[in-house]
């Protein structure tokens, strides 16, 4: 592509304007554009709003020739300027507010129609060549279609006596958008807030087909309308016309062809093609401005940048990757890290964990080296800043790794071809060294199959030998079992426990179930508890029948010994199993068992809560039957009640189950683990509802008859006066009981 100078588009526009047949007019673009499309529908917008701002700027000089201006020059001394007091046109100079190389604002006084403050920039002697007129000329009628409430408004234009052209703008009164924060102290909100209203400032002016190209703090003023902040953007277009803004760190033409300040121009700014700049060049810069606006500091030093060198800048800005506004933060020392952080009215650590995630993302993509991964408008911008402001996913996400892997390989291409080489050398190595490793590996194979052959057959031959074993100990273990059992039928149960305890581990089987039941029931009934828990483990492992009745009597058996034993971790595995063993209850009985043997000790809320479907139903089968004076069925369920509703935390119900309980005594007689049981638990509920008395003396009632029982000794029992775990049972109720005695003493 053929680089043209930066004054051609003016120049193209300033020549076509002038030509007022339309076949002329297209010819001559065409062949000025030199098939550009992108230049020649810029030149032929702008062309199509001539007529409207030509109307705008009423009393325009609108042809200044060269010879005038050549005139004028050698008239007014150069380096002069107008007068404190000079009034032009129907402005009265009042103060000189800036001064660059190429311009100079005023505050003045607009005389009539109406009397008001305005800002006016008239262009300075020796600045009046036919090119620099030419792109003011474009650049004052593309700002005259803008019409935003964040950017400062075009009033008038005209020329002074002398025919040098001058420029009307509102009067902002404000201060550079980062002071106005950093005085404030305004917090990272209000900072985006008013971030996203410059960002659709310079989306309008894309939209009007202009482009600013140094957007910085200082350009972007905030003034307070009705006591509320409003960002205001300025000197739109005349840092194009005149190649210079109004301040000292801007760039200059003559400064190697560079338009724009150094810490917030593009890359693609610093390369000097023209006619490669476009909108996206405006989003880095804003990028810049957010990073400041979040750090208090720019990506790069400006000043740094400028000391280096031209050469060293482009390539800084296209090579050099900033470091995230978060790690910018943290490098900070302690008294500027603690400054920028109450500027935003924040903490160093929450600062840093504000700023690291979506704000890093989003100021990095806005920043990206490569223009086709930035946000592709001003709004793209916007809409992700404010997508994080309402905790919405943003579309910024950090680069990928193959592009930072291709980012590193264009930074360091000597390394790398130099890397390559040596890789290349190692690869065609490796691939020689690869062949022979084949080669030596297939003989190596050969050997070794022969070699696996052998193992495998040897193997073959213990796996024989260990099944052989298995099943003689299988036949071994039969046998003793058959013994056990033989001398359990004759009440030899010393003999045949020993028999047993000398069985392999995991060597029992179903036939067995008879011995182990047998066995824990004895040592239980002798109170040797750890041995009978051992049995009742093993029945519980190999016997496990569909028939629910038999199975939850083994259940009932080893719970209350574990219990008494203290391992509750293998009573709450247990009782794991038996809610899922017994989620589908259909008998009483059963269900009342394995609801009492499941609240043992206190209970989870979900294991309570998953407990409820039996207790459901048990409370249905009651409802069904006569509470006033139950049978021995409902009694026993009742008594399964009030221990359910007393770990449920719902005391009076289950203190009222259990004097329904009471009531029957049965042919039994006041002997009787649920009569036992049920004084416990009632004594347990009395204490809760703060009822001592009552609950010492239902306490005593229900120990009175358990250490008796114990006392005596226990008997297997059955299921009409209960059984010997139905008293360990109503045991293991009592010293809890006895403990929650003691810690609600007076």
């Amino acid at each position: 592509m053929n680089a043209r100078p930066q004054q051609d588009e003016a120049e193209i526009f300033d020549d076509a304007r002038r030509m007022t047949n339309p076949a002329e007019r297209a010819a001559f673009l065409e062949r000025a554009c030199h098939g550009d499309a992108a230049l020649r529908e810029r030149i032929a917008q702008l062309l199509n709003f001539e007529p409207q701002a030509q109307e705008f700027f009423d009393g325009v000089v609108e042809n200044i020739s060269a010879a005038n201006l050549a005139e004028i020059s050698a008239a007014e001394a150069p380096g002069v300027d107008e007068q404190i007091g000079t009034v032009i046109g129907r402005y009265k100079l009042l103060e000189k507010i800036g001064e660059g190389g190429c311009g100079v604002v005023y505050m003045a006084e607009q005389q009539k129609p109406v009397r008001r403050r305005v800002a006016l920039k008239i262009i300075k002697l020796g600045m009046d060549t036919k090119s620099v007129v030419a792109r003011f000329e474009a650049e004052r009628q593309a700002l005259a279609m803008m019409d935003h409430p964040n950017i400062a408004r075009a009033l008038d234009a005209g020329a002074t006596e002398t025919g040098r052209p001058y420029f009307v703008m509102e009067l902002v009164r404000g201060f550079k958008i980062t002071e106005y924060c950093d005085q404030n102290n305004l917090p990272m909100a209000q900072r985006l807030n008013l971030f996203i209203q410059v960002c659709h400032a310079i989306q309008h002016a894309h939209q009007k087909g202009v482009i600013h190209r140094d957007i910085k703090p200082s350009n972007i003023l905030v003034t307070l309308h009705d006591g509320v902040p409003v960002p205001k953007v300025i000197d739109f277009g005349i840092a194009k016309a005149i190649e210079e803004p109004l301040t000292e760190l801007t760039l200059f033409t003559a400064y190697a062809q560079l338009i724009g300040t150094p810490a917030y121009m593009s890359p693609e700014q610093a390369e000097m093609s023209g006619l490669d700049i476009d909108t996206r060049s405006d989003v880095y810069s804003l990028g810049v401005l957010l990073y400041e606006l979040l750090t208090g500091k720019t990506p790069f030093d400006s000043q740094e940048l400028i000391k280096s060198g031209v050469d060293h800048l482009r390539r800084t800005l296209r090579e050099k990757e900033p470091a995230v506004p978060s790690m910018m933060v943290t490098t900070m020392q302690g008294n500027e890290l603690l400054a920028t952080a109450e500027h935003r009215r924040s903490e160093p650590v929450k600062l840093i964990t504000a700023l690291s995630g979506d704000l890093d993302w989003i100021v990095m993509k806005a920043l990206d080296k490569d223009r086709q991964r930035r946000y592709q408008t001003a709004n793209g911008l916007a809409f992700d800043v404010q997508r994080h402001l309402t905790n919405e996913p943003v579309l910024a996400r950090p680069p990928g790794r193959f592009y930072r892997l291709q980012k590193l390989v264009r930074r360091n291409k000597i390394i790398f071809a130099a890397g390559t080489a040596v890789a290349l050398a190692l690869v065609v190595g490796l691939g020689i060294s690869t062949v022979m490793f084949f080669r030596e590996r297939e003989a190596r194979k050969i050997a070794d199959d022969a070699k696996q052959r052998e193992i495998q057959l040897r193997e073959a031959a213990e796996r024989g030998r260990q099944n052989e074993m298995l099943l003689r100990q299988e036949a071994e273990s039969r046998e003793k079992i058959v013994q056990a059992a033989v001398l359990l039928r004759n009440n030899r149960y010393e003999e045949a426990d020993r028999l047993v305890a000398a069985l392999p581990p995991n060597q029992e089987n179903l036939a067995g179930a008879f011995v182990f039941r047998t066995l824990g029931e004895w040592h239980a009934l002798r109170g040797e508890w750890q041995p009978a828990a051992e049995r009742f483990a093993v029945l519980l492992r190999i016997n496990q029948p569909d028939e629910m009745y038999s199975s939850s009597m083994d259940f009932s058996m080893q719970a209350p010994v574990l219990v008494q034993l203290d391992k509750l971790a293998d009573y709450e595995q247990l009782r794991r199993e038996m809610m899922r063993r017994f989620a589908d209850v259909s008998d009483p009985q059963v269900a009342e068992r394995v609801l009492k043997n499941s609240l043992l000790v206190p209970a989870s809320g979900e294991a309570v809560k998953t407990l409820q479907p039996i207790a459901s139903y048990i409370s249905v089968y009651v409802q069904g039957m006569s509470t006033a004076y139950p049978d021995k069925t409902t009694a026993w369920q009742l008594s399964a009640l009030g221990l359910y509703y007393f770990r449920q935390g719902n005391f009076a119900e289950a203190a009222d189950d259990c004097r329904k309980c009471l009531r029957y005594v049965g042919p039994e007689g006041p002997d009787s683990p649920r009569l036992a049981a049920a004084n416990v638990i009632l004594a347990m509920c009395e204490f809760n509802l703060g009822h001592r008395e009552p609950a010492l003396e239902k306490l005593a009632a229900g120990k009175s008859l358990i250490e008796q029982k114990f006392q005596d000794g226990l008997k297997r029992g059955n299921g009409f006066a209960g059984y010997w775990f139905d008293w360990l049972l109503a045991r293991v109720l009592s010293q809890e009981a006895e403990a929650m005695k003691m810690q609600k003493a007076p």
